[in-house]
């Protein structure tokens, strides 16, 4: 928005040597300019049912470091893992994922999520995924779903059955 300048932060990333074994998440927390850079050990969830949340007013283009609306929303779970969010009737994303569905032949995901992430924009480019106008009363179409993000593995498992995703 307005920024010209690019930053280079191969030239300022040093990992440390706590992050030289395991999966680590490298944190860049930006403004105008790089304030922070932290490694943070990632552990996989493990996601097996998600409750739909409704939230028509949630703005999440961008990734922010605050998350209080996904954290408020997050707390509407109940005995589930995970939320999917729901913005005027069309699926979007879970609070911290990507999602894919699979109807028999492709995988599709929502052509309006929250947020584009990087993980979803590769899968596009390379055509494993497609996007598609996905509603709450489209999900009977699908068999199963997949979270998707940046440390998470497409390829990796079959994914989970969309009766797990509950009203």
């Amino acid at each position: 928005m307005g920024l010209e300048n690019s930053i280079n932060l191969k030239s300022m990333i040093e990992v440390p040597d706590i992050a030289s074994t395991g999966v680590f998440m490298c944190r860049v927390i930006y403004g105008t300019e790089v304030g922070k850079i932290e490694f943070i050990r990632y552990k996989a969830k493990i996601v097996e049912t998600l409750k739909l949340v409704i939230d028509n007013g949630i703005d999440y283009r961008f990734k922010f470091s605050d998350r209080t609306r996904l954290e408020k929303l997050r707390s509407r779970k109940g005995d589930c893992n995970e939320i999917l969010i729901v913005k005027n009737g069309f699926i979007t994303d879970t609070s911290y994922s990507n999602i894919v569905f699979f109807n028999g032949k492709s995988w599709l995901t929502p052509d309006q999520p929250l947020l584009k992430g990087t993980m979803r924009a590769a899968l596009l480019e390379k055509g494993k995924i497609k996007t598609a106008q996905i509603k709450t009363d489209d999900l009977y179409k699908f068999t199963k779903f997949k979270l998707i993000n940046a440390m998470m593995d497409f390829d990796e498992g079959n994914g989970t059955l969309i009766e797990n995703i509950l009203d």
